[in-house]
């Protein structure tokens, strides 16, 4: 996929940089627990200056979603979908991702996702799939 890249700065770095180690890092307040997304340098909550990234297990559900048919980008390949992701293990945490992997019409509210990485040159990209549901249950 081709497209803009993200500017990395000092508060985003870790988000960005992450999936090159597998690992979804998410920006949180050491002082009050706070998760932070976007990330910011100090906690919108308390005002502790006291953040640091930690990583997500990458899980959540479909909090929302879209099919896009326009390409913004050349290159873009369209459709696709396009989705809110609530993290399970960072409560109030929701990020913007394409699904990928899965045909259009399987995405759903409410569907469990695993993020993933498309390596773009320094950046990791998240991206979501969809996590099979266990016989007879959907979503989760």
């Amino acid at each position: 996929m081709s497209g803009l890249l993200p500017e990395i700065t000092r508060e985003n770095e870790a988000f960005w940089t992450g999936g090159a180690s597998g690992k979804l890092m998410i920006a949180s307040c050491d002082a009050c627990g706070r998760s932070i997304h976007p990330p910011q340098l100090a906690c919108p909550k308390c005002g502790s200056r006291d953040v640091s990234p930690k990583a997500s297990a990458g899980r959540g559900v479909i909090y929302s979603y879209t099919i896009n048919h326009q390409a913004w980008v050349p290159g873009l390949e369209v459709p696709y979908p396009l989705a809110i992701v609530a993290l399970d293990d960072h409560p109030g945490v929701r990020i913007t991702a394409r699904v990928v992997g899965c045909a259009l019409d399987s995405v759903r509210i409410g569907a469990a996702v695993q993020v993933d990485f498309e390596p773009r040159e320094d950046v990791f990209i998240p991206v979501f799939r969809l996590v099979e549901a266990p016989e007879g249950k959907t979503g989760r």
